[in-house]
């Protein structure tokens, strides 16, 4: 993700290089064609490339404000999680009275809190089609990643393990009837929030449309200096470099956004956002368990495991 508020000009710049070196040299070609052989000259009427010019705008925009929507999305469903994943947490450590709380009682917040951590990293480079397992070792206990490992989609066995500690909470008597059923709903959420994403990675922006309007701008492009070159001589080269730059970087940006989850810079800042996630929960942790810190991760390697395995 673009974080920067000043983006460097090479890197605008690189989007488009090839674009700029093909538009330079056919514009010059022109310009030294129609000033050196008199007999090519050939002009058009600035109005043909005009309307070409405005038709390929409304275009333009109009898939930038798909490709936007599309990463908007994107970003309104990892909003969401950030605000499900503290609202989880927050429920594990009201609705069990942390303060009079067994030790195992309090292994079960802290293992579902930090399950909750490995879901949203597993979750992001899932989508990104990384390895979703790398660096879960951190939060979750080596039966849970050996449990895990069976499973293509690994945010799908987490939030089952998620349901499994609820289901065996609630046998327990750790948690009544409604506060299972409310934590339940804050599962589901996250369900619906992976499909989400899911359906937006899956879901392929109409690739014959971005053809279509490419091949169009080229045309434009290619028609530009014919209609310039009359009034303006020798300058129509930078004039149609400029113009030329503009809607090439327009296309890029739009193409750029449509795809929220391909790791690039313009993605949706799923790696921020699990930070900020891994951040709240841990101190929302350390706030409760001051004296669970005096006993490390003995209590939570000892505790009962509440899930089938």
């Amino acid at each position: 993700m673009l974080l920067k508020e000043n983006i460097p000009v090479s890197y605008i710049a690189g989007k488009i290089k090839n674009e700029i070196i093909f538009v330079s040299i056919y514009a010059i070609a022109i310009a030294v064609i129609y000033n050196t052989f008199h007999f090519t000259r050939i002009s058009i009427p600035i109005a043909v490339p005009t309307i070409l010019g405005t038709v390929i705008s409304l275009l333009l925009a109009f898939k930038s404000n798909q490709a936007y929507d599309r990463w908007w999305e994107a970003r309104t469903i990892w909003g969401a999680i950030v605000n499900d994943s503290r609202t989880l947490t927050r429920q594990l450590l009201t609705f069990v009275d942390t303060h009079m709380a067994t030790a195992e009682e309090r292994a079960f917040c802290e293992r579902m809190a930090k399950r909750q951590i490995a879901w949203v990293y597993s979750l992001s480079r899932h989508l990104r089609k990384q390895d979703p397992m790398q660096g879960l070792e951190k939060f979750i206990s080596g039966k849970e990643l050996d449990y895990v490992r069976r499973y293509n989609n690994v945010p799908v066995a987490l939030l089952e393990l998620h349901g499994e500690d609820i289901r065996s909470a609630y046998k327990l008597g750790w948690l009544n009837e409604y506060q299972q059923v409310e934590m339940d709903k804050t599962l589901t959420r996250f369900s619906n929030e992976m499909g989400g994403c899911e359906r937006i990675k899956n879901t392929v922006f109409p690739e014959t449309y971005s053809v279509y309007i490419h091949f169009s701008l080229i045309l434009f492009i290619m028609l530009l200096p014919f209609g310039l070159i009359e009034f303006f001589g020798v300058v129509e080269v930078p004039l149609v470099i400029a113009i030329a730059c503009s809607f090439f970087l327009i296309e890029k940006m739009s193409i750029h956004l449509q795809d929220p989850f391909e790791n690039k810079p313009t993605d949706t800042p799923m790696t921020t956002i699990c930070q900020t996630i891994e951040r709240d929960i841990k101190q929302m942790l350390k706030e409760t368990y001051k004296q669970e810190e005096k006993l490390g991760q003995s209590a939570l390697a000892n505790s009962k495991v509440f899930y089938i395995l």
